[in-house]
């Protein structure tokens, strides 16, 4: 077994020497979490090394040094990384899940060569992937890929982590390919965001563009589950809280306090780009100096910004702005022996980096929009005991759900800022030392290492599961046997559901009536003497019988308060008088939610939503059931949440009812039940444990088989009859 991790780039830079390349890695926190991991599976990574190369013979030098070190290069034409990473991948989901809308520039050329580079990177992994390997995609330049390695191999298990926010729906839905990337991602098994919120926004587009029901956190396919998670990323805190234990580090950072004078520092470190806030970060300092010129000659802002496609013209702007805005404060307030902002247009390395760290009294870490931001957590966890520090972050990082014990700003908010600035300077010393050790509690639990190790111990959980469903669904081996105990029976119970099982749904449940292939079927299932036949249904009496009257079967209507045996209706709960207060609430649910609506049957009252708002059903839902409890507890009444219905009725019936009913009246030697609703559940759970129960749709814990879709039931009980 393998863990094969793709990328959009690998984590090295490739240099020429001498007429010689050179590979040198670059690690970053992903690389660091995926080296520490504690496994002995073979480790690989597939990704673009960072250049375009013609020569076949300088291919052949790189790709052997690659080799080495299980690198797999996927060389990428100049016109590819324009269209692919500079348009559709920075051009047009950046902007758009930053929050940048107006950004946005999208050309169809972008998406072509988005599907061509995300299907060359599929071929690069086939290359390589085996059954049993475990693959990791990393983020949104390879959305397209989870679904492509799936269509094209079985038994691996894709994970898929998104390093930048996921938009809201509103903002999501306005990409015209929303649908294809929603499906992209869903070829994983697990897909995974830094926080919940970003969980939350993903569920939500599943559930409004591509009609996906999800059970809390697993979205629920024809044939598997997909889990959703939050994983907060880490860095390597080691590294960073024992930096200043290198005597280089330390000389370093002692050197830099000397330079930049007594007064006190406010760090900032960014690479350039308009979600970073970076000029609203200026604009709030350069006020800080005008409101508080007691400030003036005593504080001072190190500004690193680390380039970052300049090329691009908003990014060019943005760097005007910049150089110009810091111009502008040094110009008004520096003095002689005084300098406002040091601003550097350039990277630092880790010793330069972790030097600055040390010696800040401020950390400014104010992004407008940001997926984590691990420097925040590289600032905390550079203080070592005794250290001050105070971490101004915004609200609008991933960061800030950690550490809440942060002053969190909004980050557009120049006023808001400006006050935490103040109120950072003037934070006691005990204050801070409580705050740094809270974090650092924190994130040295919390590391990069223990994140890549919860994210492929959650992987390799989901796809135990989704084998072990792939077991329940009735195919060939579990096909054969249920048929085999069906042929030899002599006398046989068949229970059946209808809406989702025999019939599919459909927006007006009047539409749900019986085709005549349904018909067909329940005519040759009946016309063999040894089966008994029943529908057992949550629809009332009047229309099983208009729809299946005519038939030698069975019907129980209203989950078994009504029963039809040799073609007489019997009644097992009483007809149930409402007065006005149960229908009211529901009835005043329906007057705050579109498209939905009341039945009122004999012993039952139904609230359905299937028309509704996916969000707001859920919100109702729960609205309804809450304002029900009440009422129905002082009238012994049960509430029930069906399939897009909350149905309120009599406590003492139910599918489970119904079906110890029909098993006390006769002696069968084969018993079989197929349902795709909670409703069923009951009833499967009533059956002896030699019972065949089969659930459509989602599989459950409580049916021994399971068929994915509802189409599947027609064609399972046509071969089950077959002779």
């Amino acid at each position: 077994m393998k863990l094969i991790i793709i990328s959009n780039r690998l984590p090295l830079k490739i240099i020429e020497e001498n007429n010689r390349y050179e590979i040198i890695p670059s690690p970053g926190g992903l690389s660091t979490g995926l080296d520490s991991l504690d496994t002995i599976i073979e480790k690989h990574w597939i990704g673009w090394p960072g250049m375009y190369l013609e020569n076949s013979k300088e291919k052949e030098e790189i790709d052997e040094q690659l080799e080495q070190q299980n690198f797999h290069p996927v060389y990428l034409s100049p016109e590819q990384i324009e269209n692919y990473y500079e348009g559709y991948s920075n051009s047009v989901l950046w902007p758009l899940c930053h929050y940048f809308s107006n950004y946005v520039h999208y050309e169809n050329k972008y998406w072509e060569a988005y599907k061509e580079v995300n299907l060359i990177f599929c071929k690069a992994v086939l290359d390589i992937v085996e059954p049993g390997d475990i693959v990791w995609v990393q983020d949104y330049q390879l959305m397209l890929l989870p679904k492509m390695l799936r269509d094209r191999i079985s038994d691996i298990s894709i994970g898929y982590f998104h390093h930048i926010p996921f938009p809201s729906y509103e903002l999501f839905r306005g990409l015209p390919e929303r649908a294809e990337l929603l499906n992209g991602l869903l070829g994983a098994d697990l897909v995974a965001f830094h926080t919940h919120s970003y969980m939350r926004h993903f569920i939500s587009a599943v559930y409004r563009v591509l009609k996906l029901d999800c059970n809390l956190d697993e979205i629920q396919m024809d044939r598997r589950v997909v889990d959703v998670d939050a994983f907060p990323m880490g860095i390597n805190y080691d590294m960073f809280h024992n930096a200043l234990l290198n005597p280089d580090i330390k000389k370093n950072a002692k050197e830099l306090r000397t330079s930049f004078g007594n007064g006190k520092l406010i760090l900032s470190v960014d690479r350039l780009d308009y979600s970073k806030g970076i000029m609203i970060r200026l604009k709030s300092f350069e006020n800080l100096l005008e409101n508080y010129p007691e400030y003036l000659g005593q504080v001072s802002l190190v500004m690193i910004v680390a380039p970052s496609r300049d090329n691009v013209d908003i990014y060019a702007e943005l760097k005007n702005e910049i150089d110009m805005k810091v111009g502008a404060i040094n110009g008004k307030y520096s003095s002689i022996d005084w300098t406002p902002v040091y601003y550097f247009y350039r990277a630092f390395n880790f010793e330069e980096l972790t030097a600055l760290y040390h010696i800040a009294d401020i950390a400014l870490v104010t992004p407008i929009r940001d997926g984590m931001n691990l420097v925040a957590k590289e600032y905390i966890s550079t203080k070592r005991e005794g250290e001050s520090g105070v971490l101004i972050l915004s609200e609008m990082a991933g960061a800030s759900i950690e550490l809440s014990d942060a002053i969190i700003v909004n980050p557009t908010d120049t006023k808001e800022i400006e006050q935490a600035i103040v109120q950072a300077l003037k934070m006691p010393i005990v204050e801070q030392l409580e705050a740094i050790a809270s974090m650092q509690e924190i994130i040295s639990t919390q590391t990069v290492r223990q994140w890549a190790k919860d994210f492929i111990e959650e992987l390799t959980s989901i796809k135990l599961k989704n084998d072990a469903l792939q077991q329940k669904i009735v195919e060939k081996t579990n096909f054969d046997i249920i048929k085999q105990a069906y042929d030899r029976a002599k006398n046989r119970l068949i229970i059946l559901d209808y809406d989702g099982t025999l019939a599919p749904f459909h927006k007006e449940p009047m539409q749900a009536y019986p085709t005549p292939g349904l018909i067909n079927i329940l005519e040759k299932l009946s016309a063999d003497i040894k089966n008994h036949i029943v529908i057992s249904s949550g629809r009332s009496k009047q229309i099983l019988d208009k729809w299946l009257g005519h038939l030698p079967i069975g019907l129980a209507a209203e989950h078994g308060a009504f029963y039809k045996e040799d073609g007489i209706w019997h009644r097992t709960a009483q007809k149930v008088e409402w007065d006005n207060e149960i229908p009211d609430i529901i009835k005043q649910t329906i007057k705050r939610t579109p498209r939905s609506k009341m039945e009122v049957k004999d012993t039952a009252l139904v609230w359905h939503y299937r028309n509704v708002d996916v969000w707001l059903a859920d919100l109702r839902v729960t609205q309804l059931i809450n304002a029900l409890l009440n009422p129905c507890a002082r009238h012994n009444l049960q509430i029930m949440k069906g399939n897009k219905i909350v149905e309120v009725k009599s406590g003492d019936i139910s599918k489970g009812s119904e079906a110890n009913r029909l098993i006390n009246k006769g002696d069968y030697d084969f018993i079989m039940a197929i349902g795709d609703d909670t409703t069923d559940e009951e009833m499967f759970m009533a059956l002896p444990q030699e019972a065949i129960t089969i659930k459509v749709g989602q599989s459950s814990n409580a049916a021994l088989y399971n068929l994915p879709t509802q189409q599947q039931t027609l064609l399972f009980l046509l071969e089950l009859i077959k002779k």
